[in-house]
């Protein structure tokens, strides 16, 4: 039996503002907040929230002696697509050498490794 629902996802960030439009254009939804704290609001699916943090240093990827603190996957239907998707909205590309794998990476405009991944 669980003990708790899970909430939100939070990512801390120097914007949340700029970070929510950032994913709102990746994944839909609604951006809700101004300030310290904003949320999207993702139709049919889990909320994301950011977080504003002071002195806030992004997760390093791939570094043995460093954390990337986690990651988000995202399912798309078509990698190329996606990819320009992403890119025009401000990712940058950590991991895009191997084009034949189910994966690539970026990192998000506040440094937040994700993937996407294909159906």
């Amino acid at each position: 039996m669980a003990l708790a629902k899970l909430g939100v996802v939070v990512l801390d960030c120097p914007d949340p503002h700029a970070l929510a439009v950032f994913y709102a254009g990746v994944l839909g939804g609604t951006v809700e907040g101004d300030g310290r704290w904003v949320d999207l609001k993702v139709p049919g699916g889990q909320s994301l929230a950011f977080q504003a943090t002071p002195g806030y240093v992004p997760p390093a990827w791939p570094a043995p002696d460093a954390s990337q603190q986690f990651h988000l996957d995202l399912t798309v239907d078509d990698m190329d697509a996606a990819e320009r998707e992403v890119l025009a909205l401000g990712a940058k590309p950590l991991d895009t050498e191997d084009r034949s794998r189910s994966w690539r990476v970026y990192a998000d405009p506040a440094g937040h490794p994700f993937c996407l991944c294909a159906c």
